[in-house]
Order: structure tokens, then C-alpha cells, then sequence
């Protein structure tokens, strides 16, 4: 289907994701809110049939042929849509016939809980933006006076019996815990600039594999799935470090006692691009995927993943992931994930080391 700049723009910028197809139903184009609804490339699904990637629990069929047949829209409202891979959502789906082709339709499909979130998304990100703020401000003048309060502790618990001990103890543990916390929200206000460099993936993906093998998952079974001929990644590779050992760290914290798997995953997608709401693109080639057979995110929280102070565990400080977020998007990357019960994949893409900055760093 060919577009002229304006209406790219356009199809670009839509906040729902939308698919064009032909008399065949057929997948002729797909929007970028549709890439991420569907969590693969247009040119992955282009020429596919629609009702191989999408699931819907209705009786369409009659309804959808006649709307064909007059070229009339077509509303369904309050349905479970599912591509396969992903947990069903409700659902609005609309159909129409394209004007000028009334062989092609266009379908949009429009998540119930993305219109709430359309609403209050800017309200809520900028409230959790002065909140970073506002800690990044207070953490200074917070952690020292914690650091009082835990050498304080630490002298009153060489003359108290055992009973005594674990009220010390406590307090030493929490004030940690909090500084912990602090040093994570100040991440945040690092603005300097990335040191990037060539790095090669697989250095990274080791190192956390090994720390994870004599530490957090320990319980842990690590399956390494690589591709060997990857280029280099264009990044700080300490920083990416931080990434890859968080979601790892994750991943063995939602596992039982007895353990799970996390496969370790890395290829090559030369189509994968990420396309922004002005209709330009940048080559994202190179995939890193951390799946895990845990429990899975939550519903109330998936979308909500990489905001600010949104945890799915007791105690969580729902920092990491968004810190992860904040990391990835400074290296023009992208991050997302998929997730359903005995299934949570999550997927960096990142840019290559451009030919002519080739060899002049390492991890």
C-alpha cells in the first residue's frame, strides 16, 4: 500500500494498532502500534493471513464477509483478542473498507484498558517524574543522616543480649534497604553521556550468566541459545551489564524454590526497525531475549512494566525495569516484553557498531 509523507505521518502516529489487508485478508502493512501489539516486524507478518496471527473469541465470520461484501464498516466491541503468543485483552475492533479500495480494509484494534491509560498516561508519567525528581533532590540529605542512624545501631548491639540483637538488626537491615533505594532513584539523574563502544554481547551475557551461577540463580537452570556470527553492539557495555544481570536477577527471583529455566537468547533480524511517530526509522538489528517459565507479570501491571515505581513483587522497588528502560533508550534501543503464565520474554534491541567506529573499544 503506498502512502504519500503526509498520511505516513499519519499511520505512524496512530496510538492503536492498526492493519491494512487485502481482499484476501491478507496482511499488506501494519503501523508501529501494531508491531508492538503483535511484538514482531511488519515485514515478519506482510503477506500473512490475518486470522493466523490473530485470535478473536467471537462468531466474525458472517458479519465480516457481509461488511466485505457492501463495503460497510464493521464494530465488535467487548471482545478477547489474542495473537498466540500474548494473554488475550478486551477488545474494541472496527473494520472499514479503504476508500478508493473497496477490495482493502483497515482494521484497528483498540485495547479497553488503552483508552483509560490514553486519558491519565501524561498525568501519570509526569507525576513520576517529579517524584524521581523531587527524590533525586532529597537523597543526598537523606543518606547521610541513614548512615548515622546504621553506625548508631551498629555500636548499641555490642552490649545487647540476643532479643535486643534482632531489633538492631532490623534497623541496620531496613536503613540498607533504603539507601539501596535511594542509590536507584539517583541513577536516574546520571546524565552523563553513554561511553559507547564496541561490545560484543556474548562477553556481556557471560559475565551475568556466571554471576547468576554462583549467586542469585544459583537454583537456576541457564540455557544459552546464541548466535555466534553477531556483530558488535554499539554501547556502554557496564551499562548494559546492569540490564541483562536485572532481568536475570528477575527472572530467578520469580522462580519457586526448586528452581526454573532461563534461556538466554540472541539473533539477527535485519528488518527489525524501530519506527517513531514522525515516520523515521532506525535499524535495530540485533536481538537479546531473556525468557523465563515463572509465573508470568501480573495483569494490572504488565502494560505498566517499565514505569516508575510499578513492582510485581512484595517489598519491590519498581525501579529496575524502569531504570533498564531509561538504559536501553539511551542507546536508541528498545525494550518490551511478552508475557503469560509458564512464559516472560523479555527482548532488547539494540543498534550495531557502525563499520567505521569498528575496533576502537571493547567491553
Amino acid at each position: 500500500m503506498s502512502m504519500s509523507n503526509p498520511l505516513d505521518a499519519i499511520w505512524n502516529s496512530l496510538p492503536v494498532p492498526a492493519v491494512v489487508l487485502d481482499a484476501k485478508d491478507l496482511i499488506v502493512e501494519i503501523n508501529p502500534a501494531a508491531e508492538g501489539f503483535f511484538n514482531l516486524s511488519q515485514r515478519a507478518v506482510q503477506g500473512e493471513p490475518l486470522w493466523d496471527r490473530l485470535m478473536v473469541d467471537a462468531p466474525l465470520e458472517k458479519s465480516f464477509q457481509r461488511a466485505r461484501r457492501n463495503a460497510t464498516p464493521l464494530f465488535v466491541n467487548d471482545v478477547d483478542v489474542g495473537t498466540g503468543d500474548r494473554a488475550p485483552l478486551q477488545c474494541n475492533l472496527k473494520f472499514a473498507p479503504i476508500a478508493g479500495h473497496p477490495e482493502m480494509m483497515v482494521l484497528l484494534i483498540a485495547p479497553r484498558e488503552l483508552a483509560g491509560r490514553m486519558t491519565q498516561t501524561q498525568t501519570v508519567k509526569s507525576a513520576a517524574k517529579s517524584a524521581i525528581g523531587m527524590a533525586e533532590m532529597l537523597a543526598h540529605e537523606i543518606k547521610n543522616p541513614l548512615a548515622g542512624i546504621t553506625g548508631a545501631a551498629q555500636l548499641l548491639s555490642m552490649g545487647l543480649g540476643p532479643k535486643d540483637l534482632e531489633l538492631t538488626d532490623l534497623i541496620v537491615a531496613e536503613t540498607r534497604r533504603i539507601v539501596k533505594l535511594l542509590e536507584q532513584v539517583e541513577q536516574f539523574g546520571n546524565l552523563k553521556s553513554l561511553e559507547k563502544n564496541e561490545v560484543n554481547i556474548h562477553d556481556v551475557l557471560d559475565r551475568v550468566r556466571r554471576s547468576a551461577q554462583v549467586g542469585f540463580g544459583a537454583h537456576m537452570k541457564i540455557v544459552e541459545d546464541y548466535d555466534p556470527s553477531l556483530p558488535a553492539v554499539q554501547g556502554d557495555g557496564d551499562q548494559l551489564l546492569q540490564v541483562m544481570l536485572n532481568l536475570v536477577k528477575n527472572a530467578s527471583e520469580a522462580a519457586s524454590a526448586t528452581g526454573g529455566t532461563i534461556r538466554l537468547r540472541t539473533y539477527y533480524e535485519h528488518s527489525f526497525r524501530l519506527r517513531r511517530s514522525d515516520g523515521e526509522g532506525k535499524s535495530l538489528p540485533l536481538q537479546v531475549e531473556i525468557w523465563d517459565d515463572g509465573p508470568g507479570l501480573p495483569d494490572d501491571i504488565r502494560a505498566d512494566i517499565f514505569d516508575p515505581f510499578v513492582s510485581g513483587r512484595e517489598n519491590g522497588t519498581g525501579l529496575g525495569l524502569a531504570l533498564a528502560s531509561k538504559i536501553i533508550s539511551d542507546h536508541d534501543g528498545w525494550i518490551s516484553v511478552d508475557s503469560v503464565p509458564g512464559k516472560t520474554v523479555f527482548r532488547i534491541s539494540l543498534p550495531v557498531m557502525p563499520p567505521d567506529r569498528a575496533d576502537k573499544g571493547d567491553l
